[in-house]
């Protein structure tokens, strides 16, 4: 059996002429015809009449013992400078991803007003993961003999200071509020545990009834008959877990 060739698809390259066809050769021209969504678009913006498939740009040489041939066409995934700096970041410090973000900007041209050779401080942007990466980037580039592990570990114990200050400044004010005759109620952490307390006490009165459940229709199975010299294991082990489960309530 001979093989032939694969052939290009021009079908798709045509679909406006063959709706446009079907749309005159109608079986009934009264009636008239909806347009596709599409139609207006494709014929003010028409597909390519080349047949060859361009080379997309390549960011690295290619390597047939990496990627495939038939990968050859595909397009790269964008790869940028900050996403190592960004990801060693936040692989040494992964609590920095609790801290809760706005990621809202007014006009979009935000990192327009930033200047990173003044340190991680900018107007309008809280301090974050995001000023290290672009201070250590800044440093990176502009610092003659500058070595990414020297940049990060700089700008690394610059954001521990300015961190150190924010706390200072919490503890402050709240101390402060609290000369004043502030209030300010129990800690995430406090209301947690209350409500943890409660759920353990919960637990420990449903026990306590399961077990006198169990212990009551063990007696009536057996109706007081059983010796207690063979008696069965599991009743001594039920025994040890009501007892501790009492010393746990009391």
């Amino acid at each position: 059996m001979v093989r032939r060739p694969a052939q290009r698809q021009v079908r798709p390259a045509r679909i406006y002429q063959t709706v446009t066809t079907l749309m005159d050769h109608r079986v009934q021209p009264r009636i008239k015809v909806q347009k596709p969504v599409w139609y207006n678009v494709v014929e003010s913006i028409p597909p390519s009449e080349v047949v060859t498939r361009p080379l997309p740009p390549q960011h690295k040489t290619w390597s047939p013992k990496i990627r495939k041939a038939s990968r050859l066409f595909q397009p790269q995934q964008l790869v940028f400078e900050e996403d190592a700096l960004r990801k060693r970041f936040f692989k040494d410090h992964p609590w920095e991803l609790a801290r809760p973000r706005m990621i809202i900007e007014a006009d979009g041209k935000d990192a327009h007003r930033c200047d990173w050779s003044k340190g991680l401080k900018q107007p309008g942007i809280p301090l974050s993961g995001e000023s290290v990466v672009q201070r250590q980037l800044w440093r990176m580039h502009n610092i003659p003999g500058m070595t990414q592990e020297e940049a990060y570990d700089l700008t690394r114990k610059e954001f521990y200071r300015l961190r150190q200050e924010e706390d200072i400044e919490r503890r402050v004010a709240v101390e402060e509020a609290r000369m004043v005759g502030s209030y300010f109620g129990q800690s995430y952490l406090q209301v947690g545990m209350h409500l943890e307390d409660l759920e353990h006490e919960r637990w420990k009165k449903w026990a306590l009834s399961e077990m006198t459940k169990i212990r009551g229709e063990q007696q009536e199975a057996y109706s007081g008959t059983v010796d207690d010299a063979v008696a069965d294991p599991q009743d001594e082990d039920l025994e040890q877990l009501t007892e501790t489960i009492k010393e746990m309530a009391a």
